[in-house]
């Protein structure tokens, strides 16, 4: 099974204080290691990407760790309406996924006290391998920005190793 990411697992207290406040939403899950992770810390979670294939094998992974996690087959990028409820859930965890004109209902969607995690490749990832493409690359600050107004946790944006990458880090409570 592929290790839950770094930030999380360093953070998963942020998120199990919040519990209460809703589910944990996993959003772009892939394979759903991360949403499989916060399930094993006791949190409702739901993993949701646009992968049905994807998100059976994450069902599946999870029932082979004795966990349950709920799966949503979403389309994240429908042009002109959100497909996240407001103020749904007590945090929000994304790692490598970025659609710009999601932000702001991302920003809508976690409840007053919740917890967003989030980390993606910067401009500075090409010269590390993919991906290349400007639109999935964050600039300078860029994610700082999008949560400025939001109590920030932890804060990254640099190199980081094993694998080397380019990213861009971000722990707050709205």
């Amino acid at each position: 099974m592929v290790r839950p990411a770094q930030l999380l697992q360093s953070n998963i207290d942020c998120l199990t204080e919040v519990g209460p406040l809703g589910p944990v939403l996993d959003l772009a899950a892939g394979d759903c290691h991360n949403a499989i992770f916060l399930a094993r810390s006791h949190l409702e979670v739901i993993a949701c990407d646009t992968s049905l294939e994807a998100l059976h094998q994450g069902r599946q992974m999870a029932a082979r760790a004795g966990v349950t996690i709920d799966t949503w087959q979403v389309d994240l990028e429908v042009e002109g309406r959100s497909p996240l409820p407001e103020s749904a859930y007590g945090g929000i965890i994304v790692f490598y996924y970025l659609h710009r004109p999601l932000i702001p209902s991302l920003r809508k969607a976690v409840k007053p006290g919740g917890v967003l995690i989030y980390e993606t490749y910067t401009v500075d990832q090409p010269r590390f391998g993919r991906p290349h493409n400007p639109d999935f690359l964050l600039k300078p600050g860029e994610l700082r920005q999008w949560f400025d107004d939001w109590t920030v946790l932890h804060d990254f944006e640099g190199i980081r190793q094993n694998p080397e990458r380019a990213v861009a880090q971000i722990v707050c409570r709205k």
